[in-house]
């Protein structure tokens, strides 16, 4: 008889509360702080009061989840479950994924964190290919292993509308902002592994669009085997302007036709270091 597994990954995915019943997957939400006071994400802090902080200058940093609140959500859920596979986000851009695997190890192998090394949309899709795995039999195991042998089978190029948000939290000098703030350059931003890295600077937000459209295209047919709604999914993400985002959805379908393009916000951990007004198009390979 197989064993109950459950998915569970954290609120990085960008997957809400609200969400999770519908999809069968547990989500732990991320701490923030917000000018010295805790929220946690889609519990204590909507999208829409993030941003109104955020905005109003407020000094907001994320967090990792207490051990405690880790530990008892996983008991929580084995009291129903054989096994967990746990998602956290990319181990590049937070130390939670390395604190969840020093946490497992009391759990005598019935915890298995996957180290995949995503975020936000593609993360989201890692949890639900999770999900798509343990309906075909799959144990925990085998399936850290499958999401650990994929993880490079996605991508993320986010076009950043200011660069007032790297600058304050450090991670470009106030000159580089300054310049670019005066040439009103729109930087475009590459996830790929467990970096976010500079890709290429835009003049225009069409030029920028164009840019990632090239990128996302190049990826699916260099390295991922083929631009063919079959084989790719297709998504866009956004900080704050869902207009926007569905507008270049639509300038994708054109150059994508046949694709089922998902829109979903970028995950609040994104969103701080990079703030209001970013698209972002993703891809990720499909699991046979």
């Amino acid at each position: 008889m197989s064993k109950k597994v459950a998915v569970v990954t954290d609120s990085n995915s960008g997957i809400t509360q609200n969400e999770t019943k519908e999809l069968g997957i547990k989500v732990l939400p991320m701490p923030f702080m917000i000018n010295e006071e805790t929220f946690f994400e889609d519990i204590t802090l909507t999208q829409e009061a993030f941003y109104e902080r955020l905005e109003g200058g407020a000094n907001v940093v994320t967090s990792q989840p207490s051990p405690e609140s880790v530990v008892n959500l996983w008991k929580e859920i084995l009291a129903e479950y054989d096994e967990i596979v746990y998602i956290p986000m990319s181990s590049g851009l937070s130390g939670s994924c390395q604190s969840a695997i020093m946490l497992s190890e009391d759990f005598d192998g019935k915890v298995q964190v996957v180290n995949n090394q995503r975020i936000s949309v593609t993360q989201r899709q890692s949890a639900l290919d999770a999900k798509l795995l343990t309906e075909r039999g799959m144990d925990a195991a085998a399936i850290k292993d499958f999401l650990e042998k994929d993880k490079f089978n996605s991508s993320i190029y986010i076009m950043l509308d200011t660069l007032y948000y790297l600058k304050k939290g450090g991670r470009i000098t106030p000159a580089a902002a300054a310049i670019g703030t005066i040439l009103k350059l729109k930087p475009v931003l590459q996830i790929q592994g467990d970096k976010l890295d500079a890709f290429a600077k835009a003049r225009t937000i069409s030029q920028g669009k164009s840019i990632m459209i090239n990128a996302i295209r190049n990826d699916m047919e260099n390295r991922f085997g083929g631009a063919d709604a079959d084989n790719i999914w297709l998504e866009v993400a956004y900080t704050k302007n869902l207009d926007a985002a569905k507008q270049f959805a639509e300038e994708l379908l054109k150059e994508f036709p046949g694709f089922d393009i998902t829109i979903n916000p970028l995950s609040l951990s994104v969103a701080c270091h990079i703030g209001p007004g970013s698209l972002a198009v993703a891809c990720c390979k499909k699991i046979k």
